[in-house]
């Protein structure tokens, strides 16, 4: 948010295909136009190249150093030789000059090298550290930051800061150094002028300090709306099926040049406020070298100055006047880059809304050998291999003996804390059970899913998994474990055997290929017009609806779970492949255990334990039978979803 003072317009509201709140992820405070801590910080960042900097910065050093040094060589000739007639000492002069404008080109060669290095090294640093975040962020970050603002961070953001740093930063120092010799060198020929130098930097330091709060504002203010143009278009190039569908293409134009609009306007506030700071710099130099003119004439006409030192002063005070514009102008992109920086750094120190306790340890694997599962508890005792053979350790099949045992104690769970979507949630899937879940849409089932994967926590009571509570296991070691297929499964570009290699990359052609088979669904994927090879484009569009689920479910059988999560899996699979599919899982749920939401209750008949959700409390349970029986809701659910597609 912009903070009060010399503000540009209000900032409007983000607008894509629906109105929404300001996210959490805007900022929503004050910031400095330029924070040395986050310099140090970005320069953490090129470390891998720490000797490349060390010689940058000698390098820039030296460079400072040489433009006016040029100057005052081009001053002593005129000076000198020019002066006296002597054109030994005028080629003395320009051949020393030669050399000088040389060995300032060549070093600027390699300034600009590693200038280039250092920035990439630091933006590979960035992006790196982003993505890796991203990946170890829970669920609700994702339901609070977008995707086109997390895009917006590793491009726009990230590329900003690569100006900064191989750009912005260096040619400042250069800029500021030459200021500072051609001073000196000022200083020494004529200290008595310098001092009328020296009367410019009040009126610089009121000029700087009228404008970069402006323009720090302006630049962080284009800087957001950016980035809410970049998430409404990625928002809605992954809705298009919706804008085409509901021919919402010319509103959503208009919304978005909306956006655009806002994010112009800021820039144009922005170089409007440089248009005005870039001349007031420029006219104030040429003030000044009138003003110098002046005195300086005076000098020389009572003898207290030479001519020739006035050329000289006057070439100096060039080099040193020059350089105000383009401080100002590299001013404006650093507080771009600062504004990224800020942006970028927020994200990558977002603090997680929970994390693996720090003395959290891994769920052990019976599947893995060398331990063993103790009947009826889930708990597993080391080196206990003989009471557990190892042809029954490992499952490929669903041999019993390698599920998992899950407990609800009294549990209830809140995506806000203060709203709970499940209360006093109690119930046991011994190893090898099938638990289904059924309801009405917002009934807590997709809840229960999240928190038996970890996804989320508890708010309140327990979740033992295999007797130990959740909290006190590893995420990694439970995902490891598990296997899910979701209604809407998510493919990334590539082959159908690459996809469904996810769950095993070290899994053989013949091991895929057995996984497709024991689903019973390996003539419908080497159907495909290049069988396994088969590229399945972004997001799968190459395949249709039911084929990406069947090669979700290979998937899921590849990595062997203990535990098997199908959420409305089998609902854009056809009837016909649908019952194929429920007769192989019969026999590949068997031994392992498995929750299993849908809304054709037909598919879940040979489920141990139905448990029946309503706002998030359990109010009946039992199987299948015993539920028609009771004649209560889940009955009506039966009589009302099931009888017309599948009469009993």
């Amino acid at each position: 948010m912009i903070p009060a003072g010399p503000t540009p317009p209000p900032k409007p509201k983000p607008i894509g295909l629906i109105q929404r709140q300001p996210d959490d992820d805007e900022d929503t405070e004050e910031l400095k136009p330029l924070e040395w801590g986050l310099i140090r910080r970005l320069f953490s960042y090129t470390a891998p190249v720490k000797g490349k900097l060390t010689a940058l910065i000698v390098l820039t050093l030296i460079r400072a150093a040489q433009l006016p040094a040029l100057g005052w060589v081009t001053a002593l000739v005129i000076n000198g030789p020019i002066t006296a007639r002597d054109f030994h000492g005028i080629a003395l002069g320009v051949a020393g000059f030669g050399l000088l404008a040389l060995s300032t080109d060549g070093l600027f060669h390699f300034r600009m090298r590693y200038a280039y290095q250092i920035g990439e090294t630091a933006v590979n640093g960035l992006r790196a550290d982003i993505f890796a975040k991203v990946q170890r962020q829970p669920m609700s970050f994702f339901h609070r930051m977008k995707l086109g603002r997390i895009i917006g961070r590793v491009t726009s953001d990230v590329e900003s800061v690569r100006v900064g740093i191989q750009d912005v930063l260096f040619m400042s120092v250069i800029q500021g150094g030459t200021m500072v010799f051609s001073a000196i060198v000022m200083a020494w020929t004529d200290w008595v002028l310098f001092l009328v130098v020296l009367a410019m930097a009040p009126v610089l330091w009121a000029i700087n300090r009228r404008f970069r709060v402006k323009l720090s504002l302006y630049s962080r203010a284009a800087s957001d709306s950016f980035s809410r143009v970049t998430a409404t278009l990625a928002e809605s190039v992954n809705g298009i099926r919706v804008t085409q569908g509901f021919v919402r293409q010319e509103t959503n134009a208009g919304l978005f040049r909306t956006l655009l609009a806002d994010h112009s306007r800021y820039n144009i506030a922005l170089a409007r406020t440089s248009a005005r700071l870039t001349p007031l710099l420029e006219l104030n130099s040429q003030f000044f070298v009138a003003t110098l003119l002046m005195f300086g004439g005076w000098r020389v006409f009572h003898g207290d100055m030479t001519i020739g030192g006035l050329i000289t002063f006057f070439l100096l005070s060039n080099q040193f006047f020059s350089p105000i514009a383009v401080i100002g102008g590299q001013y404006n992109q650093a507080l771009v880059a600062m504004a990224g920086a800020e942006r970028v750094f927020k994200l990558i120190d977002t603090v997680p809304d929970w994390e693996d306790a720090p003395d959290a340890v891994d769920l052990p694997d019976p599947r893995e050998g060398g331990a063993a599962a103790v009947p009826g508890s889930g708990l597993v005792v080391p080196g206990s291999e003989s009471r557990n053979p190892s042809p029954k350790t490992r499952n490929p099949t669903g041999e019993a003996g390698a599920g998992m045992r899950v407990e609800f104690r009294g549990l209830a769970f809140g995506y806000d804390p203060a709203r709970l979507v499940l209360r006093d949630i109690d119930f046991i899937a011994e190893p090898g059970q099938t638990i289904a879940l059924v309801g009405h849409t917002g009934s807590g089932k997709s809840s229960i899913i999240n928190l038996v994967s970890k996804f989320y926590l508890p708010t309140a009571g327990e979740l033992l998994i295999d007797g130990r509570e959740i909290r006190t296991l590893t995420a990694r070691s439970l995902h490891r474990q598990t296997g899910m297929v979701q209604q809407q499964n998510f493919l990334f570009s590539g082959s159908v055997l690459e996809n469904i290699r996810l769950a095993k990359p070290e899994a053989t052609d013949a091991e895929v290929r057995a996984a497709a088979q024991q689903l019973d669904c390996l003539d419908i994927l080497e159907a495909l017009p290049r069988g396994f090879l088969t590229e399945v484009g972004e997001r799968g569009a190459s395949l249709s609806v039911g084929q990406r689920q069947l090669v979700c479910f290979t998937r899921a059988l590849l990595a062997d779970p203990r535990l098997v999560i199908l959420d409305e899996a089998t609902s854009s699979i056809d009837a016909l492949t649908e019952a194929r599919l429920q007769a192989a899982l019969l026999k590949l749920l068997r031994g392992r255990t498995s929750f299993v939401v849908a809304h054709r209750l037909s598919t879940i008949r040979h489920a141990d334990l139905v448990l029946v959700l309503d706002h998030g409390v359990i109010v009946e349970r039992g199987t299948h039978s015993q539920l028609l029986a009771a004649h209560g809701r889940y009955a009506a659910l039966y009589e009302q979803f099931v009888q017309v597609d599948d009469p009993a």
